[in-house]
């Protein structure tokens, strides 16, 4: 299993230099990966920094670290510059990103306040159908579509990135729904949320059916704020997280990074 470190650049950490100075540490102390929640707007706080720029920024202040959105809400971005974003931070950070994607929430009126769609139920549907456009521009394919919520005509993006087709994906995955498993299913990875044991084993179960096997595939949970793992963690894991409030001390952080990732 592999241990990253999940913060938000909210409060004292809306600060690109201080979260560069947690990447360091993070990476100096033995963790394997440091991911960082994707918002605009958030009830917690106003002082937000965003995220792909905190990325670009970690990319270079490390070497070794597995660094991404958890998660970017596809139905708020346009397409292509989400597709260029992707693609040149995996060539910054020579192959060490992992895009994590979900559908969006409207915690704080991100969606609202700026006229976004906010139907779970469509949002649901501009996931699917963005999502593989995403996946296609990424893998170098020459892409002509019109559907329902997007049109992209005849579009290839370069340079290719360094992660061959390119880089993976992880979807959000909330509770005991199991569309989101499934959409899961079809890329690289899961990160589910709100779950518990019965309902974890059952989306594992799922993506069994779907892929035929977990070979290849990252299943990454979050601890609770206070460092206790799921209890199922070890069930199916891949990757554990350990989370922390959306606006946290910097001096907490900073001392379980420096202590060093479960062994």
């Amino acid at each position: 299993m592999q241990h990253g470190i999940f913060v938000a650049p909210f409060g004292p950490f809306a600060d690109p230099h201080r979260l560069m100075d947690l990447g360091r540490a993070v990476e100096e102390s033995g963790w394997d990966g440091l991911f960082v929640w994707d918002h605009v707007l958030r009830p917690e706080s106003n002082e937000i920094i965003d995220t792909w720029v905190a990325l670009a920024a970690l990319a270079t202040a490390t070497q070794k670290l597995r660094l991404g959105p958890l998660v970017t809400p596809v139905p708020r971005r346009r397409l292509i510059k989400l597709v260029r974003e992707v693609l040149t931070l995996d060539l910054l950070s020579e192959g060490r990103l992992t895009l994590g994607v979900g559908s969006g929430t409207d915690t704080g009126g991100e969606l609202a306040r700026f006229d976004e769609v906010i139907d779970p139920r469509i949002r649901g549907q501009r996931l699917d159908e963005g999502l593989r456009i995403v996946a296609q521009l990424l893998a170098g394919e020459f892409v002509v579509h019109f559907g329902e919520h997007y049109m992209v005509d005849g579009v290839s993006a370069e340079p290719p990135t360094v992660q061959r087709p390119r880089p993976p994906i992880w979807c959000a995955a909330r509770g005991t729904a199991m569309k989101p498993v499934r959409r899961a299913a079809r890329y690289e990875g899961m990160f589910p949320i709100e779950v518990n044991h019965d309902s974890f084993c059952r989306a594992l179960d799922e993506v069994v059916a779907v892929r035929g096997s977990l070979d290849g595939f990252d299943v990454c949970l979050r601890t609770e704020f206070d460092g206790t793992p799921p209890p199922f963690v070890d069930e199916g894991a891949t990757w554990l997280l350990r989370s922390f409030p959306a606006v946290t001390d910097p001096a907490t952080v900073f001392d379980v990074v420096i202590h060093g990732p479960p062994r």
